[in-house]
């Protein structure tokens, strides 16, 4: 079965027992509902309408009677005006303290409720459905559009449709494939109306992102040491990522250590840093503007003596110096393999998804300078531009790997493109 048919079902006509089945089931309902109706037609209307008044008239005689007896037990308080010039000021004193009190009342109570209220854990799903919530409904929306607008299929509904698609983020190559393939399946299906085309166009984006069914998602952990190499330009939430990683990766048990490669930038670092205090893992780090792969070797001469399970090493982004960021990677990756062989195990390029089609441009670029094993995909829940997952599926096929989710310290996880896609394409068809 496809990645469409697990996600949506498949499309199929009723049989016609299931048909009469429910023709019967339907009628037998009816007869219940006219059984039921004609009962109730037996019990005379006057009849109610009088129990009622009789019950409210009771009702309002018990409420007087027990006000009466409340207003006669309170003792009467008499004050002297003595008494009351002895506090001039007592009315604004109340006045103050009331204040005060209510608000420490509204602290306390609102507390409580914090601390009484379940903290309930959202799913793997629940975290999909939520992130992509803006991508989903503007590309529902474009498309519910798009479709309003146009009777019949003719040529002007396929450029259209290529540059909605297009606007969507999903590329110029998906656009161009995806439309080329519609207007062969409108051709062999002799589809006249564009609704007749919508149902295709879902399962041909999930085809896109299909192929040949062989996603390699998955991270690949090793028994003993595993290193991975985080790369990406300022400022994509790559630090985050790792920091957030990292508190993931120790819930689950594992020894993690940190290295902070981005000598040069003293704000890197100490980012690096504060994330290693806040989630209680070692930080190695280096004196200021010091060589980063020495930073490195430290790190994994360090990582192998201590026996580590997770090494991540945050290393530095300066795309615009192309050249200089090529050598530098060149030469961390051969000090990884002087201590380790077979590491780094993931090259991990993150990308902030909020920026679109940029982001296509940085992993074209990045995936030029050193191999690529998977893209962590940030700040999703920000943005409607999603679909640029797409995009990178299509034209670089490197695999998502981590996707964030949010700002929280767990809003982090493995990617699932059966997730994914479930969350961005649910509900529109």
């Amino acid at each position: 079965m496809g990645l469409f048919d697990r996600l949506f079902g498949k499309k199929e006509e009723p049989k016609i027992e299931e048909v009469v089945k429910e023709a019967l089931e339907n009628l037998d309902l009816s007869e219940d509902i006219e059984t039921t109706l004609t009962e109730a037609e037996e019990v005379p209307q006057e009849d109610a309408e009088v129990e009622s008044s009789e019950e409210a008239l009771l009702q309002e005689e018990e409420i007087q009677g027990t006000v009466e007896e409340s207003l006669d037990s309170e003792p009467v308080v008499e004050v002297s005006q003595e008494e009351v010039e002895e506090f001039p000021n007592s009315q604004e004193v109340s006045e103050e303290e009331n204040t005060e009190l209510l608000e420490t009342v509204e602290e306390n109570s609102s507390e409580v409720l914090e601390a009484e209220r379940p903290q309930v854990e959202e799913t793997v799903q629940e975290k999909y459905d939520r992130s992509l919530k803006k991508t989903r409904t503007g590309f529902g929306a474009r498309l519910n559009a798009f479709f309003a607008n146009f009777r019949s299929v003719d040529e002007e509904f396929f450029e259209e449709l290529e540059e909605l698609l297009i606007m969507s983020d999903v590329g110029v190559q998906v656009a161009s494939n995806l439309t080329e393939e519609l207007r062969y399946e409108a051709k062999l299906e002799n589809a006249k109306k564009p609704d007749a085309l919508r149902r295709v166009i879902i399962e041909k984006l999930v085809e896109l992102y299909e192929k040949d069914g062989n996603y390699d998602e998955s991270i690949h952990f090793q028994d003993g040491l595993t290193v991975m190499l985080f790369v990406g330009v300022n400022g994509v939430g790559k630090t985050t990522s790792i920091g957030k990683l990292a508190h993931r990766y120790k819930q689950a048990g594992k020894k993690v250590m940190l290295v902070a490669a981005d000598t040069f930038r003293a704000g890197a670092v100490a980012q690096l840093a504060e994330w290693g205090r806040r989630v209680d893992v070692p930080v190695v780090t280096g004196p200021e503007k010091a060589d980063p792969a020495s930073v490195v070797f430290d790190g994994m001469e360090r990582a192998v003596a201590e026996g580590i399970d997770i090494l991540m090493i945050d290393t530095a982004g300066r795309l615009q110096n192309k050249d200089n960021l090529m050598a530098e990677l060149e030469k961390i990756g051969r000090i990884i393999k002087r201590v380790v062989p077979e590491a780094p195990h993931e090259t991990f390029l993150a990308l902030d998804a909020s920026t679109g089609q940029n982001a296509l441009v940085q992993a074209k670029e990045f995936s030029k300078i050193t191999p690529l094993t998977g893209i962590v995909l940030t700040k999703i829940d920000g943005t409607a531009r999603g679909g640029v997952v797409l995009a990178i599926r299509e034209e670089l096929n490197i695999p998502v790997k981590l996707i964030g989710f949010g700002e929280k310290i767990d809003d982090i996880g493995e990617f699932n493109s059966e997730n994914f896609m479930k969350g961005l394409l649910e509900g529109l068809i």
